[in-house]
């Protein structure tokens, strides 16, 4: 790592900052592959936080004198990666609610009702004669 401006002495240097995102980044898209909803929860979690604490170190190292160009770019390529991962589980998600759609209808319209009579569907707003 090239010298940058002083940071506190508790601070980690940014390349530790980086790489601790970018393995969450990783263990993140591999309980994504394997659909385990339990580590997906808990790496999201643990991206989160390493990417709160990437910002503050990053936004404090451009305060104080600038970013080198390598981590810059590394920075910007994990950045590039949470958008793919976004985007992916965007997809998900509407794919997972339009099969619950297909199989969980929202309108009950022309169905019996639990007392056996069809069930009337009401229009908040509209008027019925």
């Amino acid at each position: 790592m090239t010298p940058s401006a002083p940071r506190p002495a508790d601070a980690p240097p940014l390349e530790s900052l980086l790489d601790d995102v970018e393995q969450r980044l990783a263990a993140l898209g591999v309980a994504l592959r394997e659909r385990d909803v339990h580590a997906i929860d808990q790496q999201a979690g643990a991206l989160h936080r390493a990417l709160a604490q990437a910002v503050h170190g990053f936004g404090r190292a451009a305060r104080a004198g600038g970013v080198p160009p390598p981590l810059r770019r590394r920075l910007a390529d994990a950045s590039g990666q949470v958008a793919a991962q976004r985007e992916s589980l965007a997809r998900a998600t509407a794919a997972l609610d339009r099969a619950i759609d297909v199989l969980l209808p929202r309108s009950a319209a022309g169905l019996y009702g639990a007392h056996g009579g069809a069930e009337r569907v009401t229009h908040s707003g509209s008027l019925q004669a």
